[in-house]
């Protein structure tokens, strides 16, 4: 069995930031997503080599990243368009832009259903044989 640590990335105005929901010390940052991912694993690595490491670090994990709306659509821009997101979720695309630029937050529902959206594309997917 392994443990799961829960990452948080959030976008600020000027670069991302991402911390660790269920295990103390782990904090990391970057200009990108990519670079803020690559911060918490090498803070993990650091982490790891310490005498007072983490219990949840010595045995088996997996990490889970859970990203604030804003960072989640920039993030995957280049994957998906706003009328690709609209496609899957149902939502305007003028709504997505909005979510994306920050002008606008989500309700929880909104949030829920870019969610399951995702998911349920995951899953679509992971059925694609080719």
């Amino acid at each position: 069995m392994s443990n799961e640590i829960k990452i948080i990335i959030e976008k600020s105005s000027d670069s991302f930031g991402a911390y660790s929901e269920n295990v103390s010390g782990i904090f990391g940052a970057g200009d990108t997503a990519d670079d803020c991912k690559q911060s918490i694993l090498d803070a993990i690595e650091t982490l790891k080599e310490l005498d007072n490491c983490p219990a949840e670090l010595k045995s088996n994990y997996t990490i889970t990243y859970k990203f604030d709306t804003i960072s989640l659509l920039n993030y995957y821009k280049g994957i998906f368009s706003n009328s690709a997101f609209e496609k899957i979720t149902g939502i305007n695309q003028k709504q997505i832009q909005h979510y994306a630029t920050g002008h606008r937050k989500p309700r929880p529902e909104q949030r829920e259903k870019i969610e399951k959206a995702l998911h349920n594309l995951g899953k679509e997917l992971l059925a694609v044989e080719l």
